[in-house]
Formats: structure tokens, sequence, C-alpha cells
């Protein structure tokens, strides 16, 4: 059984996708409500197997999502929770203490230190990442990532797991960002310096991406659909973990969270946006 925490966009992902491999899944929040919201998604997600003539199909898969009960049943638990540490401690600390002993704890966490987070926990060997992507039902990548203390046992168990889940892994040894996102961060902030120093307009550096390097979006765009404030939080989280001048926010960014202007989800980012406005 697993026990995914956070009933949110990547939760109910994690949830969906575990519950299509047959796996029988509790999925958790802090108030029903918001496992309700979770559960609402998840059916809107399988709505196109209805349309499909596969009522069965998403009906069974339903099935074997749960709302809050016995909490001591898991063999793997999956937390989806909003990145702040203090929050993760306490989560983990909490289930350390409800699951049995073979339970292993996996972070779909972006940034935070897998091993900070195991530090909370009395079975650090069974504590790892598993960082799924936005949206979990159509990214294929899961980065596996070791901790200090991580067991080799338990990186086996989440790649077969992976494996079942119908996606690919790649194992990751702790690193601030990990693999993806260091990357990926390091060349977003780069394309906002562009903007910042006027080498080129956001169109003409989104274009030369697209048009120069394949990319299905440009980096200004991939930004602003991202949310500036998220986007700033990674680079501060990876500027303040290396303490490399490489990467530091660029201003431009800062100036744009202050001011409010998130991209999509304000309306207004690197490009306007009048439909999402709240």
């Amino acid at each position: 059984m697993i026990g995914v925490i956070g009933a949110g966009t990547m939760g109910n992902g994690i949830a969906q996708v575990a519950a299509e491999a047959g796996y029988q899944v509790i999925l958790i929040d802090i108030d029903k409500k918001y496992v309700q919201v979770g559960l609402d998604a998840i059916k809107k997600n399988l709505h196109s197997k209805v349309t499909k003539g596969k009522m069965e199909e998403a009906q069974e898969i339903l099935s074997r999502i749960h709302g809050m009960h016995d909490l001591s049943k898991f063999d793997v638990f999956i937390e989806a929770i909003i990145e702040k540490m203090e929050l993760e401690m306490e989560i983990y600390k909490r289930f350390d203490s409800i699951c049995k002993e073979s339970t292993v704890l996996a972070s779909n966490t972006s940034v935070l230190s897998i091993s900070e987070i195991a530090g909370s926990t009395n079975r650090s060997d069974k504590v790892l990442g598993m960082h799924f992507f936005n949206s979990v039902l159509v990214m294929e990548l899961v980065e596996i990532i070791k901790g200090s203390h991580t067991s080799e046992e338990s990186i086996q168990l989440n790649s077969n797991l992976v494996d079942r889940l119908g996606k690919k892994s790649i194992f990751v040894n702790e690193a601030p960002l990990f693999v993806v996102n260091r990357i990926l961060a390091s060349m977003l902030n780069e394309a906002i310096f562009l903007r910042y120093e006027g080498t080129a307009s956001a169109e003409e550096i989104d274009q030369a991406m697209m048009l120069g390097a394949n990319h299905p979006i440009g980096p200004l765009a991939l930004a602003d659909l991202i949310g500036l404030g998220t986007l700033l939080y990674v680079i501060e989280t990876l500027f303040s973990e290396t303490a490399d001048s490489k990467y530091r926010p660029c201003p431009l960014l800062k100036k744009l969270v202050r001011a409010g202007h998130l991209g999509k989800k304000s309306g207004i980012g690197f490009y306007s946006y009048p439909y999402f406005r709240d």
C-alpha cells in the first residue's frame, strides 16, 4: 500500500499514477476537504477514459484510492507537501512514529536536503527523494535521490516502484536541486540576465531557444509558466547552498516578484496573460 501525503497537484497526480498501476493508495492532507479536492481532480483526469468507453476502468482506479484512515499500513510513503523544511521535518517525525518499521519514506521535494529531512526520523536508511515532475501523468522521469544514509535496499525498492508506475528513474547523489532543476534553474536565470542586460527582447530570447536549440517552449515563457516566485525561491536555494556567485538570482527576477508580477498565475510576468488574472 502506498501513502501519498499532500492532495495538491503533485500529490493527486502521484496517487492517480499509483492507482492506475494497481496499487492501493491512501491520500492524506491536513483536512478532509483538501483530500476531496484531490479526488475530484483525479476524477476529472479520468474523464477521458469515461468518454472513450472505459468507465469500468476509471471506476476501478478510483476504488483503489482511499481517504485518510489507518496510516500504519504503508509500504511506501510519498510526501508531496509545500517545500518548507520545518514542516517537512514535522511530517516525517510524525509518520516515522506511525508507520511500520519496514516503510520507506520518500520526498517529492525538488530542492530540500534529503539528509536533513532524514535527520528528523529514526530510519534515515529508509528516507530518500522521489522527485516526480509536473504533470505527473505526462512526465516520464523520476529522480531517485540518495541521502547520506539511504540504504541500497531502499533505493532498489523505489527503483522497482518507479518501473511499475511506468516511469523512468535516474539515481542522484544528494546535491543542491539534484540534476534537472540544477540545469533548468541556471538556464532560466541566464535567460533572465539576457533580458535584464537588454541583449534581446523576451520574444527574441524565447525564439532563439525554440528555433536554435529545438526547445518546445522558450525559457522566459517557461519561467512565467512555472511561476516567478517559485523560480526565485529555487534559484535562491541553489545560491544559498553553493555560495557560488554564478548562481546569484538576476535582479530583474527579484524586481518582478517584488512587484507581484509572478507570471501566468498573476496575469503578468515576462508576458501578459489577461485571462489568467485572479
